[in-house]
């Protein structure tokens, strides 16, 4: 590296070779107004506010386009140099709204703080604002031209940072505008959607809708998938491996995170879809499908390279063998202790085992998953029910972790839900999943609307159920199940009735009378919302061979935990995970209620932090599993990308699907699987764009 010295402003100051005089000021922390220069784009000059005085130069040269040189001596604050910024940041601001300066919705707005660091405090020169609509008509970004001073950053962000090159100056002279060609929408002229040119904005002519990034923590708005994952997978790194037909390390990129990525793919809620960028464009990215993709695409062993820290000579029980349960097992044991899982059932994997019926995961999926993370060394007791953590604690074990799940279901309250013939949904589905026998008749009803209610109505209809209605007391706006379930239901013939609510239930010889009641929506309750009250005189009644309760579940926690209970009796915990009992934790479903995989997995990941460091430990989980690469900036143009459709998984014909319970859904074929990354926004490459320098603050401008 080539080193210069210069001196600016009486001040001598090294840089680099090949930077330009502004850059050499700013790394030496040596202000220097400006609006067009950006330090990730080319100078262009036009705002003519970073001008200097240098030594045998004539004139005022602009500091962002000019070479520094050896010797080279450089004044950037004289009377002469701040009179012609004042006319430069005036004649800006001539056509700019008269509300700029004193403008308080944009606290970091540019243009404003370096007016106001020039000294320009009201607007003299006002030949006329040219006000122009604000443009709301596209997708993710607002477009308002009144604020825009023609600095041209987003135009040579569009084409220098990503190569989409959609952006231009439209006309010459007093009209020019930056748009499209031929005022084309941005999906029209095959906008990226990129957010770069937002990004480089000095004014808030173009914006994010709502101004969204100003509300919150800019890295959880401008990539959602990622900061609503309970985990937080590095989503966009994942796809973007993906569009490589780099499957494996993708893969590596989901276990940095999770220890049953295959689990997640083919049974995640997919909380990150819903917040999905793309979703405003056309439909989510299939980020879920694509972690199933990627899953099945590596044909590495990875539980092999697992890699384990030193033995500690602590040892952890662990109570239940679901998600989380695993999870912090799988952790703990990476952080060097000896971890006892003790299960109550005769299998593993929890709710995943015997809550989700196989068309949805099939067993073979889990069990493969739970084999390759108990190479991290832990052990598994089957049929082992924990009645006291106070036993296991005498036993010497350092700590105890509880993920004792929610497998009791919740009573309906109704009259007669205790007769031959009601039963509850996670005890319907346990015994499917174990193979128990399973009688329903042919008329069934389910009661509720949750997932756990759409798995039974479906299962229902697999074991040669006739007639299958789910009863739910709200709409289906309100419904808690994922759509791609309530879906599944409406496909396969499930009739839903919405607005009704069990009553009674009557016995008349082998059937049973179930008497509900129509419901309205009120005002909302505290889950947000609107209450179902009943409609007085609507009572009907149905006849069915079963009636399958599903209106929630909760944890069937031992007396002898001798830990009490708080509503929905639920574990509580501190922020460190741990019970009132000292060297008892817990999480998952027992400490939140019902959740989902992803959310138990977080849970558990949780939870193996804070025990590690209970036991003296750091509690450092996160590893680097897949190779470190710098995403390439320059996405190019590609023609159609917004109106891109969203793959679509194959799936076993109707016939096929009823009929038993193979997985519904086939996984993505490779050129389904790329297509479906290649719609990805890359979000997160915005992040990597350079924040400009802010100029210092004064207490005040007058007199300059």
């Amino acid at each position: 590296m080539n080193t210069i010295t210069l001196n600016i402003n009486g001040k001598d100051v090294k840089t680099e070779l090949g930077k330009t005089v502004l850059e050499a000021a700013l790394d030496n922390d040596i202000y220097i107004p400006t609006l067009c220069y950006h330090p990730d784009l080319s100078p262009f000059g036009a705002c003519r506010l970073c001008i200097v005085q240098i030594e045998g130069l004539r004139g005022l040269p602009t500091s962002c386009t000019i070479a520094a040189k050896e010797g080279m001596v450089v004044k950037t604050d004289t009377p002469e140099i701040r009179q012609v910024r004042k006319i430069a940041m005036e004649l800006i601001l001539a056509a700019h709204p008269d509300d700029c300066l004193v403008c308080t919705q944009n606290l970091n707005c540019e243009l404003q703080a370096v007016a106001q660091y020039i000294g320009v405090e009201q607007k003299r020169l006002k030949p006329g604002v040219n006000v122009k609509p604000l443009n709301t008509g596209n997708p993710l970004f607002n477009h308002d031209m009144s604020k825009c001073i023609l600095c041209g950053r987003c135009v040579r962000a569009c084409y220098e940072l990503r190569g989409v090159g959609i952006l231009s100056f439209i006309n010459r002279g007093k009209d020019t505008y930056v748009g499209t060609a031929f005022d084309k929408s941005l999906a029209e002229a095959n906008c990226r959607f990129c957010g770069a040119c937002i990004e480089v904005c000095p004014t808030g002519a173009l914006t994010d809708k709502d101004g969204f990034i100003r509300k919150g923590n800019k890295d959880s708005a401008l990539v959602p998938c990622r900061s609503t994952c309970p985990a937080h997978i590095d989503i966009p790194r994942y796809i973007r491996f993906i569009t490589e037909n780099k499957y494996a390390e993708a893969h590596a990129v989901i276990r940095e995170k999770v220890p049953f990525p295959k689990s997640l793919g083919y049974a995640c809620n997919h909380p990150c879809e819903d917040v999905c960028r793309r979703k405003d464009i056309n439909e989510a990215v299939a980020i879920k499908n694509l972690k199933r993709f990627v899953a099945e695409n590596d044909g590495t062993s990875w539980g092999n390279d697992i890699t384990i820290a030193p033995p500690t000579g602590k040892s952890i029980a662990v109570i239940g063998a679901g998600p989380a349960g695993l999870t912090a097992a799988f952790y703990l044991s990476k952080f060097g202790h000896k971890v006892t899982v003790f299960e109550a059932l005769p299998v593993n994997g929890g709710m995943l085992k015997v809550g989700i019926p196989e068309y949805r995961l099939p067993k073979s999926v889990l069990d493969a998953e739970i084999a390759e993370i108990k190479k991290a060394g832990f052990e598994i007791k089957n049929n082992q029910k924990i009645e006291s953590t106070d036993d296991l604690l005498k036993e010497g074990y350092d700590a105890v972790y509880i993920a004792i799940g929610a497998h009791k279901c919740i009573k309906m309250g109704v009259d007669g839900e205790d007769n031959k013939g009601v039963i509850d949904a996670i005890s319907f589905l346990r015994d499917i999943s174990l193979g128990s026998p399973v009688k329903i008749g042919d008329r069934v009803a389910v009661i509720g609307g949750g997932n756990v209610a759409t798995d039974a109505a479906r299962s229902a209809i697999r074991l040669g159920a006739k007639q299958v209605d789910m009863i739910y007391r709200r709409t289906r706006k309100e419904m808690p199940a994922s759509d791609e379930e309530i879906d599944g239901c409406i496909d396969e013939g499930v009739n839903i009735i919405y607005l009704a609510a069990p009553s009674k239930v009557l016995t008349e010889g082998k059937l049973l009378k179930l008497e509900c009641v129509r419901m309205q929506l009120g005002e909302p309750d505290a889950s947000g919302r609107q209450r179902p009250v009943p409609i007085q005189g609507s009572e009907f009644t149905e006849s069915y061979d079963t009636i399958i309760s599903a209106i929630g579940q909760t944890a069937d926690v031992p007396d002898n935990f001798n830990i009490e209970c708080v509503k929905g009796n639920r574990l509580p915990v501190g922020k460190d995970k741990a019970t009132v009992k000292s060297g008892v934790f817990a999480g998952g479903d027992a400490v939140s209620g019902p959740a989902t995989i992803i959310e138990a997995i977080a849970s558990g990941r949780a939870g193996a932090i804070a025990i590690d460091k209970y036991l003296g430990g750091k509690g450092i989980i996160d590893e680097q599993l897949a190779p470190t690469t710098e995403p390439c900036d320059c996405i190019g143009c590609v023609k159609g990308f917004a109106g891109q459709e969203r793959q679509q998984q194959p799936v076993l014909d109707m016939e096929e699907r009823i009929s038993g319970f193979e997985v519904v859904e086939n996984n993505f074929s490779e050129d389904s699987a790329v297509k479906e990354a290649d719609r990805c926004l890359q979000c997160d490459l915005r992040l990597k764009i350079s924040a400009v320098k802010f100029p210092p603050k004064r207490e005040t401008t007058k007199g300059r």
